[in-house]
């Protein structure tokens, strides 16, 4: 089987530590893993660390339009959109996602009511999947609420599209780490485990399949989910239930 050409796609990694740059990363080095794989297959990533940047709280587009002096968020999402693919990173604190992904996904859902050139809403077409690391457990319930909250704004979710590494239950090292308590460990926590390796890229290689598949396609024809149509009164075959 001829492989397939991912050449003509671009990726955005967006990492939602807390830890600001130049702090080492536990959910930068997974990431990382899923980075090689897409720049070995010819494709465009980006990435950007959200915590290093101004990026106002609220739903709105443009946060200083709200009250807030300044908001890089205006200038993010051009490279977000741009993106074929966007992947989520999460560090998990108490069992949730952090608040800055939360942040993230606040800011996605304000462009959500934008739309594409069909009058679809502007994230069809584009693909969506995350990573996430911790300790203990949580990462199935994480990627649960980042990968609902992309389809719902209108990204396309492949199967497999999450992954992930956790630690042993109670403190411990983090994925990537090389000492601990003071004592160097054999080999950097995480890296050979064949759960997280083949998840990272079962799911990197999902994302690529569909993004290339929605690409060579434009997208999603726009026969009945089209707002713009609908707003302009098209229904399809949709029958108010009432009228029956």
């Amino acid at each position: 089987m001829k492989n397939p050409d991912f050449s003509n796609l671009k990726a955005v990694y967006v990492n939602c530590t807390l830890k600001k740059s130049p702090e080492t990363s536990h959910t930068d080095l997974l990431m990382e893993v899923s980075k090689q794989i897409m720049t070995k297959e010819g494709v465009t990533v980006d990435s950007i660390r959200l915590v290093d940047h101004q990026v106002a709280n609220g739903v709105y587009p443009d946060m200083t339009e709200h009250n807030w002096d300044q908001d890089e968020w205006p200038e993010l999402f051009k490279r977000i959109i741009e993106a074929d693919i966007l992947i989520a990173g999460t560090p998990i604190w108490l069992g949730e996602k952090s608040s800055i992904a939360q942040k993230l996904i606040e800011r996605l859902y304000a462009m959500s009511g934008l739309m594409n050139d069909k009058g679809q809403y502007l994230f069809y077409g584009k693909a969506g999947g995350c990573v996430i690391t911790g300790n203990e457990d949580g990462v199935k319930h994480c990627a649960m609420g980042i990968l609902y909250s992309l389809q719902h704004i209108g990204y396309s979710i492949p199967p497999q599209a999450d992954c992930g590494w956790i630690g042993e239950i109670g403190p411990g090292p983090s994925y990537g780490d090389k000492e601990w308590n003071g004592k160097k460990l054999d080999n950097p926590v995480g890296f050979d485990s064949n759960f997280a390796n083949r998840n990272t890229t079962f799911m990197t290689y999902n994302l690529l399949h569909l993004a290339s598949m929605l690409k060579a396609n434009k997208g999603y024809p726009s026969y009945g989910n089209s707002r713009r149509d609908w707003d302009n009164g098209e229904r399809w075959e949709f029958e108010n239930p009432e009228y029956r």
